[in-house]
């Protein structure tokens, strides 16, 4: 290769590499932007995933996409039954048991999805379901209850309470600790799930604990700052869609007051089991959350309240690619787990709402970045292709 040849292969070489070191530059920056939020700075990967969701970059809606998805080999067997509900129809319910002899703790458990059809159901959940299942031992039961626009209160909570009566009468064909019963649900399942335990009371029906995923506790306008902070949709939940749920759910704007519906307003709390509620720091349900664990509280009952820093409404659903989520989701598995056992212990004074800041790992770091990366290129990928 004579010296002329050389240098123009050279020039070429380093000029592509110039290009390409400038790219990338360019695209780390344009992904640290992401972390720039309406409401403030958030983690780096919490900025990527509230991007992609709301770019609509993820064709699979809130799944996680399968590329960032590590298998686990299956210790579970899931099945999907059908319940008749007491006004005559059936429902879907899907247990997740495990594969070793029993009788083992039961879950039951109520998916968010703000009360209306196409927001969420047991399809949408069915990853926090398996894990749950996997990380607790336990048997998961899970309802499709019936939800707005068709149907409207109490009839979601009617078929969430009649799974917990079907789950007892149950007991021998599940293999189950009756024992053991926790109701847990998130979101508005986390309504369901408060509601439930309400209804159980009154019934005599014995349940050992329950989590409440940032529920949804009160329908009533009351001055919540997260409300008005992490409203606009763009952490997962809006104002609109908090009004949609509540008109389609409760028609009858007197029900915006019953109990059964909004928890918070309870008169009286006392008798609930050990609890755990679980919060994220953006998120318009945030405060009243925290409010219903006070109360709870207040009414000389067991219960953790923790924040997660970092997060934002729905979280749990990426524990497999958020960090923060794993975790979380392996608290509320360790709180199952040890509520089960009898090991579970609770600070008796004063009560406050403990803040879980576990902060991002260098793997996070790194695979926060892989992942904008693959979204730059999925931008790209469109943009060309308009």
């Amino acid at each position: 290769m004579n010296s002329s040849r050389k240098h123009r292969v050279l020039f070429f070489i380093g000029s592509l590499s110039l290009v390409l070191i400038v790219s990338l530059l360019i695209a780390m920056v344009v992904i640290q932007s992401w972390r720039y939020t309406e409401a403030g700075k958030v983690p780096l990967k919490t900025g990527v995933i509230l991007h992609a969701v709301n770019e609509q970059l993820l064709p699979e809606g809130l799944s996680t996409p399968s590329f960032f998805v590590r298998p686990v080999a299956p210790t579970i067997e899931r099945q999907d039954r059908l319940m008749e509900t007491s006004d005559g129809e059936e429902i879907a319910v899907r247990t997740y048991s495990p594969v070793q002899a029993g009788p083992h703790p039961v879950i039951v458990y109520y998916h968010g999805g703000a009360f209306m059809e196409g927001y969420g159901n047991i399809e949408t959940h069915d990853n926090i379901l398996r894990a749950l299942a996997n990380r607790t031992n336990a048997i998961i039961v899970a309802p499709n209850y019936r939800v707005a626009p068709s149907y409207h209160f109490p009839t979601a909570l009617n078929d969430s309470f009649e799974t917990l009566e079907w789950v007892m009468n149950h007991a021998s064909e599940l293999d189950a600790n009756m024992d053991q019963v926790a109701v847990v649900g998130d979101s508005a399942g986390g309504n369901l799930a408060a509601s439930v335990i309400m209804k159980a009371k009154e019934s005599n029906l014995s349940v050992h604990s329950g989590v409440f995923l940032y529920p949804l506790t009160t329908f009533e306008d009351l001055p919540f700052a997260s409300r008005d902070l992490y409203s606009s949709g763009y952490y997962f939940l809006s104002r609109s869609v908090m009004e949609k749920a509540r008109s389609a759910y409760t028609p009858n704007e007197e029900d915006w007051l019953n109990p059964l519906v909004s928890p918070l307003l309870m008169d009286d709390l006392r008798g609930f089991p050990d609890s755990l509620v679980v919060t994220a720091e953006f998120d318009p349900l945030r405060d009243e959350g925290e409010a219903f664990a006070e109360r709870l509280y207040d009414a000389g009952n067991n219960v953790e309240a923790v924040r997660f820093k970092g997060t934002m409404h729905g979280f749990v659903s990426f524990y497999e690619v958020m960090g923060r989520a794993d975790y979380a989701l392996q608290y509320v598995s360790d709180f199952l787990k040890a509520s089960f056992n009898g090991s579970r212990g609770f600070v008796s004074q004063p009560f406050q709402v403990v803040e879980m800041d576990e902060g991002d790992t260098l793997q996070d770091e790194v695979e926060a970045y892989g992942m904008g990366m693959y979204l730059l290129w999925q931008k790209l990928t469109r943009l060309v292709s308009s």
